[in-house]
C-alpha cells in the first residue's frame, strides 16, 4: 500500500525502510506534521502514519478521507490525538502500536530518578569545570524507598519489577489492575494513601478525560513533602502551573518530565537558535531539580524496530483483509493502563 508518513525523523525513515523489506510497501516521508493544513499531501495515499503530536481531528480526517485515505495507522500506543469518533464515521480504522518496548520507558524511567535522586547532571557539569565539591549534591538510598505507580500496564509493570529489584517498596493504582500485580509486590492502593505514602510517584496512564490534569494542586496538596514526581507518559496528565507552584513551595523537591502539555510546539525539533515562546516551559527549565528530556523515553534501537514492525503488520492486515488485533474501538474509553 502506499504510505504516506508524517512527523517524520531521519531513523524513522531508517528503521521503516529496514522494516519494509519483509513487507514491501510503499513509503513516503514526510518531515512536516499532520494537521488541517497538511492533511492534503496525504492525496494519492491509502494509509497515513502518524506520531504523538499530529492532529487527527475531525476536519482533518474529513480531508484525508476526501483524498482517499483508508487507513489511519499510529506508530505509537497513544491516541489521545485522534477524534475516534470522527473516524468510525467515517469508516476509517485506526490502529496503534500497544506495545513496543515496555522496557525502553521502563528503564528511562529509572535513568530520570537516579539523576535526580544522585544529581548526576549537575555533578557532570561542575566536575567539566574542575569544581569537586560535593555540597548540594546529597541523594537517598533507592533501596527502602516507597515508591508510588498510577498505571499498572505493561510499562508500569516493567517499572515496578525494576524499582522492586532496588529494594523499593511499591504501591500502585490502576482502575484494572491484573493479578501479576500482586503476584511481585505491588501493593494496590488508592490515589489518596498512595500520594500521602510515596517518596516517589511515576506516572504510566494514558491522557484521557478522566487523568487530564490528575496531578493538579489538589492532588499535589496530599503528598508528601519532598516527594519527587516523574512523568514519561503523556504530558497533559499533568498541571504544569500546579506543578511550579509546588516546586516553589518545596512540595515536589524533584520533577523529572520526559513529556509536556504543550510540547507540540517544542518537541523533537532543534529550536537552539531560536527563542523558545512557551513561558511555562522556561519557568520549569529555570529550577535546578527539574531534569526535563524531549519525549525520548521511547528511543531505543529495540523499541523502534518493534514499532516499524508493528505499523507494518497492521497495515498489510488491513491491506489483506484480516483482523486488526490493534485497532483502537472509538466506543472504549481507554483504561488507565499503557
Amino acid at each position: 500500500m502506499n504510505i504516506t508518513f508524517f512527523s517524520s525523523k531521519p531513523y524513522d525513515q531508517q528503521f521503516f525502510n529496514e522494516a519494509n523489506a519483509e513487507f514491501g510497501h510503499q513509503l513516503r516521508f514526510l518531515e512536516v506534521p499532520l494537521n488541517a493544513q497538511t492533511a492534503v499531501l496525504a492525496q494519492g495515499a491509502g494509509v497515513v502514519c502518524v506520531f504523538v503530536n499530529d492532529v487527527v481531528s475531525e476536519p482533518v480526517l474529513h480531508q484525508l478521507a476526501d483524498n482517499g485515505v483508508r487507513l489511519v495507522a499510529l506508530r505509537c500506543a497513544g491516541y489521545n490525538n485522534v477524534d475516534l469518533k470522527a473516524a468510525a464515521a467515517l469508516s476509517l480504522p485506526v490502529v496503534r502500536v500497544p506495545a513496543y518496548s515496555p522496557y525502553a520507558v521502563a528503564e528511562h524511567t529509572l535513568a530520570m530518578i537516579l539523576t535526580l535522586n544522585r544529581h548526576t547532571h549537575r555533578a557532570y557539569n561542575r566536575v567539566r569545570e574542575g569544581n569537586f565539591a560535593l555540597t548540594g549534591l546529597m541523594g537517598f538510598d533507592l533501596h527502602g524507598s516507597t515508591v508510588g505507580l498510577i498505571g499498572l500496564g505493561t510499562i508500569g509493570i516493567v517499572t515496578a519489577r525494576i524499582l522492586k529489584g532496588f529494594g523499593c517498596r511499591v504501591l500502585g493504582y490502576d482502575i484494572r489492575p491484573t493479578a501479576e500485580c500482586q503476584e511481585i509486590g505491588v501493593e494496590l492502593t488508592d490515589l489518596d494513601t498512595l500520594y500521602a505514602q510515596s517518596d516517589i510517584i511515576s506516572l504510566h496512564c494514558p491522557l484521557t478525560p478522566q487523568t487530564h490534569h490528575l496531578i493538579n494542586e489538589e492532588s499535589i496538596a496530599k503528598m508528601k513533602s519532598g516527594v519527587m514526581l516523574i512523568n514519561t507518559s503523556r504530558g497533559a496528565i499533568i498541571d504544569a502551573r500546579a506543578v511550579i507552584k509546588g516546586l516553589k513551595s518545596e512540595k515536589i523537591k524533584y520533577l523529572g518530565l520526559d513529556v509536556y502539555e504543550e510540547e507540540g510546539d517544542l518537541f523533537f525539533e532543534d529550536l537552539s537558535g531560536k527563542v523558545i515562546q512557551d513561558d511555562v516551559f522556561m519557568r520549569l527549565l529555570s529550577f535546578n531539580n527539574v531534569l526535563i528530556t524531549g519525549h525520548q523515553a521511547f528511543f531505543t534501537t529495540n523499541a523502534l524496530n518493534g514499532i516499524a514492525h508493528i505499523t507494518l503488520q497492521n497495515i498489510t492486515d488491513f491491506e489483506q483483509g484480516k483482523s486488526l488485533v490493534n485497532a483502537v474501538p472509538f466506543e472504549k474509553s481507554p483504561p488507565m493502563t499503557v
